[in-house]
């Protein structure tokens, strides 16, 4: 089974928790320890990280932590619907909770939760089933707090008001204390469950959003698709495909070189591919359009160089490969002619 969330996604979940840990005392290092990010560099990191870097750090904070056993409530207080971006924006111009749930978890990747998220109704009850199968079992508990009391205080959010919880069970053992879990949730957690679940009356999915605006939402759902478009890109084959064209696309313009950097056949690299819907000419035009783009919107460097850093042997092969790109030549689209 797939794992529920990208392999990409963006940065600020990790930069709330590196600083859940701060406020605990622990060190950017040792929080970041394994991740493979800096902590010089942590303030200017870019928009998307590997899943598996938050997952590294959610490791050090639990290990370092062991005392806390409301963690994962802790650092759930401190996600709120704006920072989800466009998802956020997405949800609170919904017109009623019920059309924001079903757009949420449509659009579950572009949020950081590492548990698979449903939502069932029964009769008048609707509940919310969190399963952290996937992730490795030391982790469960925090991930869970997070991501429960993460989605209760997003709906908090959309309905102005508290969640009146019906009925509240987590697998975890009870802890000495209950009190964290009272208080963020507003009743007495069932532990030792057979699931981790959100039971509340299935009327309140009916109840209309203040701030509901279809146009709004209509946007913000094509921007939800594009990004999490985006954060799919370097996923399975395709994906291992576009990284390495990505690192050295002059000289990865050969199919055989390719696949021995994968450690397969070039015929078998081109049967994956074509089950797969793509091709490996496909993938370098991609590669090679976003990358002509970008380098022709920074500016100071020449079409030839352009040229020969994307692999092309002549400039006019380049010129004509933009022009079935673009629909125009690449002077003409740096110039500005694109707007």
């Amino acid at each position: 089974m797939p794992l529920p969330w990208p392999r990409q996604r963006s940065s600020t979940s990790l930069q709330l928790l590196l600083q859940l840990g701060l406020d605990h005392g622990l060190d950017p290092a040792s929080c970041l320890h394994g991740t493979g990010l800096d902590p010089a560099q942590i303030a200017a990191m870019p928009g998307q990280i590997d899943s598996g870097s938050e997952l590294q750090l959610i490791d050090n904070l639990v290990q370092a932590l062991p005392h806390h056993p409301d963690l994962g409530l802790q650092a759930g207080r401190r996600y709120r619907l704006t920072t989800y971006g466009a998802w956020g924006y997405a949800l609170l111009s919904s017109a009623t909770a019920r059309e924001a749930a079903e757009l949420g978890l449509r659009y579950l990747g572009l949020t950081y939760a590492f548990s698979r998220i449903s939502l069932s109704e029964a009769s008048d009850q609707a509940s919310l089933h969190f399963d952290c199968e996937a992730v490795a079992e030391p982790l469960q508990p925090f991930i869970v707090q997070r991501d429960m009391l993460g989605a209760v205080v997003v709906t908090r959010e959309l309905l102005g008001s508290a969640l009146p919880l019906a009925r509240l069970q987590l697998r975890q053992a009870a802890p000495s204390d209950t009190t964290a879990w009272c208080e963020a949730f507003g009743r007495t957690p069932e532990f030792a469950a057979g699931c981790n679940r959100l039971d509340f009356a299935a009327s309140l999915l009916d109840a209309p959003l203040p701030l509901a605006n279809p146009r709004l939402v209509q946007a913000c759902e094509q921007q939800c698709r594009a990004i999490l478009n985006r954060h799919q890109w370097h996923e399975g084959l395709t994906g291992q495909v576009r990284r390495l064209l990505l690192q050295a696309p002059a000289q990865t313009t050969d199919m055989e070189h390719v696949a021995a950097c994968l450690h397969i056949s070039s015929r078998t690299l081109r049967r994956r591919l074509s089950a797969q819907g793509s091709s490996f000419r496909a993938l370098q035009d991609e590669i090679r359009q976003a990358l002509a783009e970008e380098l022709l919107a920074a500016g100071g460097i020449s079409l030839e160089e352009i040229a020969a850093r994307l692999g092309y042997g002549e400039l006019s092969n380049f010129i004509h490969a933009f022009k079935r790109w673009k629909g125009m030549t690449p002077g003409r689209y740096q110039h500005g002619e694109r707007l």
